[in-house]
């Protein structure tokens, strides 16, 4: 063994992000493996709510507490990615008084700062509530990017060393004589694949420790070395309005169930969520009824959300996990809590440990836990600093400052760049080229995609996870081609287009259980535009004729997947 442990971190969500840091912080060397762009797995699919604990105070208590306390470390540790919006539990007619004095009692066991507003001054917070909402109870909430915030870790551990790597799916685990020896992995190439690592074919990575922080493919990176973990995915399905209906977190205050929290999110709200155990991490059903139910539910607390427009929705899997003693019969019953996997301990397999469970707000604590774990494994004494020291572009940092005359933006797309960038602002957006914004509905400017593009290579979707680019209203409709056309000359024409087409397929796939009313119409709009208009229908390399007509007729089908004649009501949501 190194004089210096090496350990491979498996997962690039927030819990392998927060982990990888924690420990080259620590001075260990930290290789971390994902699969697809960081966020790909549960990180990339959630509500982005910044937990207060108030939705865990009465049904999970442990968890509550956990999110409070971790809720006030990354307020100082990563600034730039959260927004402290504040939240309201609100109580209809229908819903029980009893139950909202269990709320309140919860928070006040759980430490929670907590308050109870009267119908009128609910109503002061947000005006759009019901008119029937008849108390609320004030917690912090708030909502935080996870891509942003995992990106951060990202680039907090490879400046302390770490060597971080996309793209790279880990195909085996190297066991030799009953102890975990390392990790066999494929690694891909072209756009998708990060350009400071290995592209390209497979590596035996040797290690000293293995990680397992998969999340819901936790049981499959088990298999590979012969232990049972017995993850229960739950998917939950969101869904993405065009704009700000609140500025509040608003939480439904009655016991877990579908449909009950909206979360304002940059420029948009997410409306969330379902709770349905499923076999397969990856292959799940996707259902309009589910998009349906949650706009028809949250409505009675919103009225507007009703004839909003809806832009895309999206479905992630929760890794849920309990211990095989207790066997709950409902997901919805399994709690949040995080469990640590000592594989030695626990099946007689040394060199691995897995984490498993928790949520994304307590991901730097889970972090902690088995960083810990892992430095007792090789009688190393050093401190967890991720709860002191912040993350990069969190040091220093003020949204207030004022980028309109130094940086030539105008205001509101020079406070954009600064909330995206925090104390990397200066070095980012101080360039002697034009700087004109690529992509309008998220403010986005060509100094930050360029600054993306640096850190990812040609992968288009690793640059809209950096910069939000895309992710706007118009779902890309008027930004896909220009975040492309950066690409160039550092990168050939062939390798812009196939990134282009690959942003253009992710942008898509989230809308298809959207299109009615004026989304549709966007949809179309955004077909026109890249399909035919822009020939995205085509392989310029072998001359193929577009059906032009064939749009009309509700048959038409890009090379990028874009369906459009999937509306069959009109345009009109429901039956």
């Amino acid at each position: 063994m190194a004089s210096v442990p090496h350990v491979a971190v498996i997962g690039g969500g927030s819990t392998g992000a927060g982990i990888a840091r924690d420990l080259s912080m620590r001075g260990l060397d930290v290789t971390l493996l994902e699969q697809g762009n960081l966020t790909h797995g549960t990180t990339g699919r959630m509500h982005g709510l910044l937990h207060s604990g108030g939705r865990y105070a009465v049904s999970d208590q442990k968890s509550a507490r956990e999110c409070i306390a971790e809720n006030r470390v990354l307020r100082d540790i990563a600034s730039h990615c959260v927004e402290m919006t504040g939240g309201l539990f609100v109580k209809r007619p229908e819903d029980s008084a009893a139950y909202f004095e269990e709320k309140l009692a919860g928070c006040e066991e759980c430490g929670i700062p907590a308050e109870v507003l009267s119908d009128e001054e609910a109503r002061a917070v947000e005006p759009h509530l019901a008119k029937d909402v008849d108390r609320a109870i004030s917690v912090p909430d708030g909502a935080v990017d996870p891509f942003r915030l995992v990106v951060a870790n990202a680039a907090s551990a490879q400046e302390h060393g770490a060597r971080i790597e996309t793209h790279s799916t880990v195909t085996d685990l190297l066991v030799e004589d009953g102890e975990v020896a390392g990790v066999e992995v494929e690694h891909g190439s072209g756009p998708g694949k990060r350009v400071h690592g290995v592209e390209g074919g497979r590596e035996e990575v040797r290690a000293d420790y293995v990680v397992n922080a998969t999340g819901a493919w936790a049981g499959r990176i088990g298999e590979m070395a012969g232990v049972d973990i017995e993850v229960r995915p739950s998917k939950g399905v969101m869904t993405v309005m065009n704009v700000r209906q609140v500025d509040t977190v608003i939480n439904r205050c009655r016991p877990k169930g579908d449909a009950d929290i909206i979360v304002p999110h940059e420029t948009t709200c997410i409306l969330g969520t379902t709770d349905e155990e499923v076999d397969d991490p990856e292959d799940y059903p996707e259902e309009r009824w589910e998009v349906d139910m949650m706009i028809d539910t949250l409505s009675e607390v919103v009225p507007m959300l009703a004839e909003a427009r809806t832009i895309r929705s999206f479905w992630g899997v929760r890794p849920l996990y309990e211990p095989p003693e207790v066997g709950s019969e409902d997901p919805t019953d399994i709690t949040r809590d995080y469990f640590l996997l000592d594989h030695e301990e626990r099946d007689g397999l040394a060199g691995m440990t897995s984490i498993v469970g928790g949520k994304f707000t307590t991901y730097r604590m889970m972090g902690e836990e088995i960083s810990d774990h892992v430095c007792e494994q090789f009688g190393i004494d050093a401190d967890c600093r991720t709860a002191d020291v912040p993350l990069p572009g969190s040091e220093e940092f003020s949204v207030l400052r004022d980028y309109m005359d130094e940086f030539g933006l105008r205001s509101p797309i020079g406070r954009r760049s600064v909330e995206r960038l925090g104390s990397r602002a200066d070095e980012v957006l101080d360039t002697d080229g034009p700087n004109p914004t690529v992509c309008g509905c998220e403010g986005v400017t060509r100094a930050e995609v360029r600054d993306a593009i640096e850190q990812s290579g040609s992968d288009l979707n690793a640059v809209r996870i950096r910069t939000r680019a895309s992710m706007g209203n118009c779902q890309g409709g008027f930004c896909c081609h220009r975040l492309a056309s950066e690409l160039l000359p550092e990168h050939d024409e062939l390798t812009a287009r196939r990134a282009w087409d690959e942003l253009l397929e992710e942008r898509w796939k989230g809308q298809r259980h959207a299109l009615w009313g004026q989304q549709l119409s966007q949809a179309m709009l955004n077909y026109a535009l890249h399909a035919t208009t822009q020939n995205r229908d085509s392989d310029p390399a072998d001359g193929e004729p577009v059906d032009f007509g064939a749009f009309d007729d509700g048959s038409a089908e890009s090379g990028t997947g874009m369906a459009v004649g999937v509306a069959t009501d009109g345009g009109n949501r429901g039956d």
